[in-house]
């Protein structure tokens, strides 16, 4: 019984583990398109924008028609990844630079567990 529930522990740690990524992969995949839909679906029902012009607490509706308007002007070439990290409790951010028409930007989210669903709870996309 204890090496059913050993991997079965196992089992679970690894399924969570890339649950995990792949929300930060789906996110830079979307930042990568200009994906607003994609990102705005991982909102917390308030977030924590920092967007050119854009600085603040908004609810899920305002960051998503905020972040639609960034893309709208700021139309993605690419995005690349260049730092992430998790906490002990299973908190998640990632750093990366996102490549536009009008320039570049250094993105960064941050997100957090919500029950069982990671959410963004921070995004950030600055000037460099």
């Amino acid at each position: 019984m204890k090496k059913y529930f050993y991997f079965t522990s196992i089992g679970f740690f690894l399924l969570a583990t890339t649950v995990l990524a792949d929300t930060a992969q789906d996110i830079n995949a979307a930042l990568r398109s200009g994906n607003f839909k994609v990102i705005s679906s991982l909102f917390n029902a308030s977030v924590e924008l920092n967007l050119p012009g854009n600085e603040g607490l908004y609810s899920k509706a305002q960051a998503e028609l905020i972040l639609k308007d960034f893309f709208q002007k700021n139309i993605p070439k690419n995005f690349t990844a260049k730092h992430g990290g998790e906490s002990k409790d299973g908190a998640k951010f990632n750093i990366g630079n996102l490549e536009t028409s009008t320039g570049n930007f250094r993105t960064y989210f941050f997100l957090k567990k919500e029950g069982d669903v990671l959410m963004i709870k921070e995004l950030r996309i600055e000037k460099e």
